[in-house]
């Protein structure tokens, strides 16, 4: 399988603003499972089982949703959490915009690489590479604009994208870099 065909999102986190105030112990006291301890968090956490992603409402009428696979499951997650809040009297726009914050892929570029030998290859100041702190080296990228995370199985994980063409993007470059190294 060539490394773009392993490409899989693994979370996107989005937010958005649904309305200008919201009474976070009216929603929680109405809401089934949905969790408020203002001590431990300032917000209401609805963990949705279909699609399974967790909705992070705040008082100030901004909204977080994490855990999505797809872009799909996003606008679900977001369609229900607005029906949600709708059947609390709480006037929120029909089809609320969201802002996609970052989406977290995971690739596999098929064989073991030497994280050595890319650390000494590759623009100091776009990496961190410490095996005693973390296994992985942290590869930033301006193009796509995300950070990868390369360990030595060959595994990949690509965070910070925007979109879901930065990740596949961010493989094709990072298999280019090592051919040009020749260590891929």
């Amino acid at each position: 399988m060539k490394p773009e065909e392993s490409l899989r999102i693994e979370n996107i986190v989005a937010s958005a603003k649904v309305t200008d105030a919201l009474d976070l112990p009216s929603i929680a006291s109405h809401i089934e499972g949905a969790e408020y301890d203002k001590k431990r968090f300032p917000g209401v956490v609805i963990r949705m089982k279909d699609p399974k992603i967790a909705a992070l409402i705040f008082n100030t009428g901004k909204v977080v949703l994490t855990g999505a696979k797809s872009i799909e499951s996003l606008d679900r997650g977001l369609a229900i959490l607005g029906d949600l809040l709708r059947n609390l009297g709480v006037t929120i726009p029909d089809e609320p915009t969201y802002k996609v914050q970052n989406i977290v892929t995971s690739a596999d570029l098929g064989s073991t690489i030497n994280l050595n030998k890319i650390a000494v290859g590759f623009n100091l100041d776009k990496i961190e590479y410490e095996p005693e702190q973390f296994p992985g080296l942290v590869y930033r990228l301006d193009d796509p604009k995300v950070v990868l995370l390369l360990f030595g199985s060959g595994k990949l994980i690509i965070t910070g994208g925007k979109n879901t063409s930065d990740a596949k993007r961010a493989v094709e470059r990072i298999i280019s870099d090592l051919q040009k190294l020749g260590l891929l």
